[in-house]
């Protein structure tokens, strides 16, 4: 039987996330950047242990993609694809696997079917899928910490302030008026964090803009930090790539709200206008609804059911909402498959320049794919009902990659020099999980054995 295959030259339409999608952090500089940002609010504003701005290089190891926070008591999850925990920590402190048993027996974890629904804003729980996210994280952890040394506590409630300190650094307004800490510093140096196109991506964007797709832009930044970060990016002249640019997008709610919940805004030197009652032509545009973008897709490709594919780092903002609540084709960028070691040539298998991990020469320092506290980000093996074996199980992050998204890549520079007619096979109900990762699996899913591949 033929493995279904999925092509970007059957689709009309290509859309694109900007942050950690076209556009490329230096992960160690923002990382710290964006904890800096949180912390110094927590101690200058909310009077929190001054303890919380020093941080160890040893500390960033915490950082790990597809953590849940537990807000009620503290614990950080690491999941398996059946809601079982795998992993745990009290704040920073690692739970042992007796700590786990007690706390969670090998039952499914009490809110992991609301989660598994995509909820992942609750007031009980925080999921971290993107590095924007994953320094909270490790504040939140250290906070935790922190509170303990003066009084252990079963509940905590210093997530109010957490959102605050957010609200401080990235409301719409800050980038303007210079507020926070992030944007002034990004605005002073974005050398320092963000990094330059590669030629590759910006000869395959406009290969595909020549080839008559549709581009778009849909970002939940706002339209001035934007600005500065594509102008960096992909050059002065970047909107000519872009037939329309969505900003202050509020993802999730782009793909999931009613057009009357989230009307597109025109935009005025930065500032948000009046409400559009519907979208008629292409633009540049604030907020808005993908039924609304849907409907001018159609006038502009002259079909009834145009084919989108959507390109973004963020498994719940950008890929299962893309994928569930508009039908859309989706690419994940997984930076974690970079770091794999199957991505990573050795000394005695080296292999053509041309196919080695492309960004592997554009950034040196990267925040670790493999956490010595949370293991593989794809897998992690759990103890038999004597403990004397050991199981390989899929992590519900390596599940929600294979259910959710259509291929995943660990850059976009993996795939711009394929010419745009490339088949990858795809991922689908019928195929293994490993089907849909472009260059090659992970070898931790590939090394745990065809019984777990065919799962």
């Amino acid at each position: 039987m033929a493995r279904p295959s999925f092509s970007l030259a059957a689709c009309e339409v290509i859309g694109f996330d900007l942050d950690h999608t076209l556009c490329r952090y230096h992960l160690v500089e923002s990382a710290r950047l964006i904890y800096d940002s949180f912390a110094q609010y927590m101690v200058k504003e909310k009077g929190y242990d001054k303890e919380l701005l020093n941080v160890s290089h040893e500390s960033w190891d915490f950082c790990f993609k597809g953590l849940v926070l537990d807000m009620e008591d503290g614990n950080f999850l690491k999941l398996a694809e059946d809601g079982t925990v795998l992993r745990a920590s009290h704040g920073t402190k690692q739970m042992t696997s007796e700590e786990i048993l007690h706390t969670y027996g090998r039952k499914e974890w009490r809110h992991f079917k609301t989660m598994s629904g995509m909820v992942s804003r609750s007031a009980k729980y925080y999921a971290y899928d993107n590095y924007f996210d994953l320094p909270g994280a490790l504040l939140c952890a250290r906070i935790i910490d922190g509170l303990n040394k003066h009084s252990p506590r079963r509940k905590y409630d210093f997530w109010k302030d957490m959102v605050a300190a957010i609200q401080h650094n990235y409301k719409t307004s800050a980038f303007k008026e210079n507020g926070g800490t992030y944007f002034p510093e990004v605005k002073r140096n974005p050398g320092k964090y963000i990094q330059c196109c590669p030629d590759p991506v910006k000869k395959w964007l406009r290969r595909l803009k020549d080839s008559g797709k549709i581009l778009l832009l849909i970002t939940s930044s706002h339209s001035d930090y934007c600005r500065l970060l594509c102008e960096h990016t992909l050059g002065n002249d970047f909107e000519d790539l872009f037939d329309i640019i969505i900003t202050n997008a509020l993802k999730p709610g782009f793909f999931s709200q009613p057009p009357d919940q989230r009307p597109f805004r025109t935009l005025e030197n930065d500032e948000e206008q009046e409400a559009l009652l519907s979208l008629d032509k292409p633009g540049w545009y604030s907020q808005g609804n993908a039924t609304h973008l849907y409907e001018l897709l159609k006038k502009m490709t002259g079909k009834l059911e145009p084919k989108v594919v959507y390109f973004g780092d963020s498994m719940h903002s950008d890929i299962f909402s893309a994928h569930h609540y508009s039908n859309w084709e989706t690419v994940l960028i997984l930076e974690e498959l970079q770091g794999d070691p199957a991505m990573v040539p050795t000394e005695t298998e080296s292999e053509p320049l041309e196919k080695k991990g492309k960004y592997e020469g554009h950034h040196p320092k990267a925040l670790p794919s493999v956490s010595k506290q949370w293991g593989s980000f794809f897998v992690d093996t759990i103890s038999g009902k004597e403990d004397t074996e050991e199981t390989l199980v899929t992590t519900w992050s390596c599940k929600c990659v294979s259910a959710y998204s259509t291929i995943t890549i660990p850059s976009i520079e993996a795939i711009a020099d394929l010419p745009l007619d490339y088949r990858f096979t795809r991922f689908s109900s019928n195929t293994s999980i490993t089907a849909g990762y472009y260059p090659k699996p992970p070898r931790s899913l590939l090394s745990s054995g065809e019984l777990m591949a065919t799962k």
